[in-house]
């Protein structure tokens, strides 16, 4: 699959997502957008809404959080308000964005974001984790005809499979699946990485990873299981502070991450059997049979005049029993790679 000039099956696709680590301000998004492009990101993602299109200004209980997380005790509607990007910098950070060879897209929340990023041209949509329930909202979407990337932090089996045919029935198969623990941040042993795997056996999509971690361990072993899409939030510095930086990676712990998983890209390499140049040069270090004392024309090849020993010039070990009690035809020095012409 290909997201703008991005092949996935060629180069796993990083991305750095904004969310509200521009704490209002236009100037440190800017900034922050040039620092992931430091850092070596693919792509900047953003998330578009406001507070009216994601939740409503409400002071009863159901309307403020309560679940035990960063957010504890704050309003939906005045989180987001503190949260969103204003839609009317959306066009200048994506041109930033482009202007320095990245990817730019975000994630819409109602239709009313979805025409707004397609009137941008983005190249893709991603539909958050808490919005895959929304299958009338990931119809829209998926109907626009790009590639959509879908989070799976809440979902339910039955969840990301009713997903998949939402995007089929508008004839979009150009789906990623992450795998994402919706806790924030995440601890190692609710990450369940081998999902990974799995989801792109059973649903025969390309697959990735949301991580809300701070380590850096779980990019890479997600990308030795089949990953090709790494999402991570990104931060200038975490004692800014803000919704999201208490699970954000500052540029030089970002850098870190992107360079172990471009290492991890080159150990995982592809399925096969053949050596490489300096690997056929190695088996000079492998064993073979050499003549290990010298011998006389007439002599018996027995296991002490022949020998298995380093390095490989000589016959293959496994031709030690054919030549056992055989004779030589000739004088031969000791340290001879042995060979079928020396015997008889």
């Amino acid at each position: 699959m290909t997201i703008g000039n991005h092949n996935l099956n060629e180069k796993v696709f990083i991305i750095a997502e904004l969310s509200a680590n521009h704490n209002g301000s236009l100037e440190t998004a800017l900034k922050t957008i040039t620092a992931m492009k430091e850092a070596g990101a693919d792509a900047i993602k953003l998330q578009t809404y406001t507070p009216g299109t994601i939740t409503l200004d409400c002071d009863t209980e159901m309307f403020t959080i309560s679940q035990g997380t960063l957010w504890d005790k704050r309003k939906f509607h005045d989180l987001y308000a503190e949260a969103m990007t204003p839609w009317e910098w959306h066009e200048q950070l994506f041109n930033h964005a482009k202007n320095l060879g990245m990817e730019a897209f975000s994630s819409p929340f109602d239709p009313s974001a979805v025409d707004f990023l397609s009137k941008l041209e983005v190249p893709a949509y991603k539909i958050a984790s808490f919005e895959i329930t929304d299958i009338p909202l990931i119809e829209y979407t998926a109907a626009k005809g790009k590639p959509i990337i879908i989070s799976t932090g809440i979902a339910t089996l039955s969840d990301i499979e009713e997903a998949l045919e939402a995007c089929r029935r508008s004839r979009n198969d150009q789906i990623t699946l992450l795998k994402c623990t919706s806790a924030y941040p995440a601890a190692l042993e609710e990450m369940n990485l081998l999902t990974i795997a799995d989801m792109r056996e059973r649903f025969d999509v390309t697959v990735g990873l949301s991580d809300h971690t701070m380590s850096l361990s779980a990019p890479v072993a997600a990308v030795a299981l089949g990953a090709r899409v790494i999402e991570k939030h990104f931060i200038l510095d975490r004692g800014m502070g803000g919704a999201d930086s208490a699970f954000s990676l500052e540029p030089a712990e970002f850098r870190a991450m992107v360079d172990a998983v471009r290492d991890t890209e080159k150990l995982m390499g592809k399925v096969t059997y053949e050596l490489s140049a300096k690997s056929l040069k190695s088996r000079e270090f492998s064993r073979s049979l050499f003549v290990a004392e010298d011998v006389k024309a007439g002599e018996i090849v027995t296991e002490r005049n022949v020998r298995s020993v380093r390095p490989g010039f000589g016959m293959a070990p496994k031709n030690l029993p054919a030549v056992l009690g055989k004779h030589f035809v000739s004088d031969t020095p000791k340290g001879t790679p042995l060979a079928w012409d020396h015997i008889r």
